[in-house]
Parts: structure tokens; C-alpha cells; sequence
């Protein structure tokens, strides 16, 4: 009898890569590998590796990726500004590659013929997966079983989970979808599959507070930057993953950074989620707030248009691919100079600028003043404006002449 050939999946431990493990090796006579990603689901992952061996798994790698996952794909996003469609702060989106990259090295090692997947055949993560694994190694055979099996559902897929006898974290009262990590906890289904519901904020939310149970009064933080990366908070210097944890406990204590949003993904249709991005939601606010003094203008509203292509790549699964490498080379840049502190207010889910210095600041106070000044000549705007204002007035003339013409 042969050697079995490998396949490497990507294992939450959830529903459904739960109930992979059995059908590959009853579908393929793979042997099957698992790989958990701790990308900060705040989980005991060690937990994962009795489950993943009792239901068939030969063995199974659990890899601490939260470092990697701040410093090569959150901080990159953050200095570009990145937003999907102006709410969404990406953090499913750019926690895919780095599990895709790290899966990919872990069947280069293993000599596995394939890797597998749970993303269903209707969201984003098949794509942003897929990609990756294609951009690192071409060569590997990619498996997505729900684009093949015969369940339809996760109600499908719970009854499967019984009859193997596996026990999953999700009963068919309970079937939310979510998804977590150190940067934000995402929320689908159910009665939030309706745009016109309210979300139960009490019954979902688990990283941060309704605002209007936020306490009365306000917190205030203090961050600094260096060349657009946060690197300490209230003047401690902090770690990345650090600094990003306890900032998720300041705002979710504050009610901060809940999103209720109808996006449009990649696939075509249109979905409903909540997401809690706490601290994400802090750092996006305080590094705007820098870039608005440090940043020239023509350099800033070009970064913004940059910033929204930049969005998409993420979120459409491009992150291996030269336009992000190159988009990310000019963020680079223009962050030469974003470096200071930020002082924010938090109250009740709001984020209120409270100050910010820079050595780099563009601000001068002399030439804004409304006070007297000497080094601002007022009459230099009215040659400007003539020049400025050049088209727009021969524009008008030719109109008028053609209007008087035509009577």
C-alpha cells in the first residue's frame, strides 16, 4: 500500500473546518494536517490540537502569527488609511494572507500535494485564500469543499457534526457567524441577514460596550507615532500586539469603533455584518489626525485616492501583488514625516481630537493667524485669485458673448 498523499488545512476549530477533517479523508484518503492560526481570537488554541487529532487530523501545527499579522499586513493598512467603502476596517480581510502564507510553508515543509479551506462558496475569504495561495505556490492543489459537497448549510453542517459525533462551538439557535482576531470581531446571520433590523448590540457585541452604556465620563489617550506606526500609548512605549490589546479594552469600554454595515463584496451580492474594531477604530482617528498636520496637501488628497484602491486590494484578496507592494512603497513615503503624538477623547463611542504636536507640524500659526502678522501680504491672494480664477472667467465671457450674439 502506498504513502498517502498530504493535504494542509487552515483549522479555526470551528464548524466547519471541524467537519473537513472527516470528509477529506473520506473523499481523498488525503492525510490530513491541520494548521491553526493565533492571530489573536483571543482562544485557547491549545485546545485545538486533542480535537483536530480525535477527528482524523495526523497532526496539527498551531502557529503564534499575531506579531507578523500587526507588523506586515495591520500597520501597512493603517498607514495607507485604507477603509472599504468608507466603514469597514478590513480586519477579516488582511488576517487571510498571513494564515494563507503561513499554510503555504507548512505544506512546502510537509511535501503535501494540497492545501484546503471552510470559506463557503459565496464570501470573500475563498478569494483572498486562493489568491495567496496561487501568488506563493501555484503548483499546490487547492480543495474548498463547501463548492463541492452536498451541505447547503450550516444547519446542514451541524447535523453532519453530530452524526460524526464532533463537537462544535455552534448549536442551530446559536449559528452567528463570526470571525475574530486581534483586530476586530466581525458578526453574521441570522436576523442581521435583514438590513432593516436593529442589532441586538446587548445579545452580539463581546468586545465592546453599547455606547449608551458607556460610562459618563470621558477617557482620554495619548499615542505616538513614528513614521505612521503607533508605538506607544498614554507615553509608554508598547509592542505592537501590546498597544493594540489595550487599546481594544480602552474603547470597548468606551463603546468605541462598532460598525453596522451593508457591503458589497467580491463575489457580487451584497451582505450585512457588525463588526467591533475598538482599537482599530482609535489608531485610524489618531493617525488621521497626524497626517492632517504633517502631510502636505497635494500629497494628502492624492494618498486619500490611493488609500480607497489600496481598500480594495485587501479586501478582494491582492495583497501578494506588485500594484499593493508598489501602492504601499509611496505610502511609505509619504510617512516619512508622520511621527508625533495624538491625544484623543473617547465618550459614549465618539472619538474627539484633543491635540497634536509633531516636530514635522505644517501648521504655523503666524501665517493662519487672524491676529496681526509680518510675513503674510494680504494683497498677494488678489493676484492669485486673478490667476486662479482665469478659465472660469473667460468661460463666462464667451457665454455672454454668445448669448448676445444669438439675440
Amino acid at each position: 500500500m502506498g504513502k498517502k498523499e498530504k493535504v494542509v488545512l487552515a483549522y479555526s476549530g470551528g464548524l466547519d473546518t471541524s467537519i473537513i477533517i472527516p470528509w477529506l479523508i473520506e473523499n481523498y484518503n488525503y492525510e490530513v494536517i491541520a494548521m491553526a492560526a493565533d492571530v489573536g481570537q483571543g482562544e485557547e488554541l491549545d485546545l485545538l490540537r486533542e480535537k483536530a487529532l480525535k477527528t482524523g487530523a495526523s497532526k496539527i501545527y498551531i502557529e503564534d502569527l499575531k506579531e507578523e499579522f500587526v507588523t506586515e499586513y495591520i500597520f501597512p493598512t493603517l498607514k495607507a488609511g485604507a477603509v472599504y467603502e468608507g466603514k469597514y476596517l478590513l480586519g477579516t480581510s488582511f488576517a487571510r494572507p498571513v494564515i494563507a502564507k503561513r499554510l503555504v510553508e507548512i505544506a512546502k515543509k510537509e511535501g503535501a500535494v494540497a492545501v484546503a479551506h471552510g470559506c463557503t462558496g459565496k464570501g470573500n475569504d475563498q478569494v483572498r485564500f486562493e489568491l495567496a495561495v496561487k501568488a506563493l505556490a501555484p503548483e499546490l492543489k487547492i480543495i474548498a469543499p463547501w463548492r463541492i459537497w452536498d451541505i447547503r448549510s450550516r444547519e446542514d453542517a451541524i447535523e453532519y457534526a453530530q452524526k460524526k459525533n464532533i463537537p462544535i462551538p455552534v448549536t442551530k439557535e446559536t449559528n452567528y457567524s463570526h470571525d475574530r482576531n486581534l483586530w476586530h470581531l466581525s458578526h453574521e446571520g441570522l436576523d442581521l441577514e435583514n438590513p432593516a433590523n436593529e442589532p441586538n448590540y446587548d445579545k452580539i457585541l463581546k468586545l465592546t460596550v453599547p455606547p449608551e452604556k458607556a460610562p459618563d465620563k470621558p477617557t482620554y489617550v495619548e499615542i505616538g507615532f513614528e513614521q505612521g506606526i503607533p508605538v506607544s500609548l498614554n507615553g509608554e512605549k508598547l509592542n505592537p500586539v501590546d498597544l493594540i490589546m489595550q487599546l481594544n479594552k480602552i474603547g470597548g469600554e468606551n463603546g468605541i469603533g462598532i460598525v453596522d454595515l451593508v457591503e458589497n463584496r467580491l463575489v457580487g451580492m451584497k451582505s450585512r455584518g457588525v463588526y467591533e474594531t475598538p482599537g482599530g477604530a482609535i489608531l485610524y482617528a489618531a493617525h488621521r489626525e497626524l497626517e492632517l498636520l504633517c502631510l502636505d496637501r497635494d500629497t494628502l488628497h492624492y494618498k486619500d485616492l490611493v488609500a480607497q484602491r489600496f481598500a480594495e486590494l485587501v479586501y478582494y484578496g491582492q495583497w501578494f501583488t506588485p500594484l499593493r507592494e508598489a501602492i504601499s512603497a509611496f505610502v511609505d513615503v509619504t510617512q516619512k514625516t508622520v511621527t508625533g503624538t495624538v491625544r484623543l477623547k473617547l465618550y459614549k463611542g465618539n472619538i474627539i481630537p484633543a491635540g497634536c504636536t509633531s516636530p514635522y507640524s505644517l501648521f504655523d500659526e503666524e501665517l493662519c493667524t487672524f491676529g496681526r502678522d509680518e510675513v503674510y501680504n494680504q494683497k498677494d491672494a488678489e493676484g492669485f485669485i486673478n490667476l486662479f480664477g482665469l478659465p472660469v472667467k473667460v468661460r463666462a465671457l464667451m457665454e455672454r458673448r454668445n448669448t448676445e450674439e444669438s439675440k
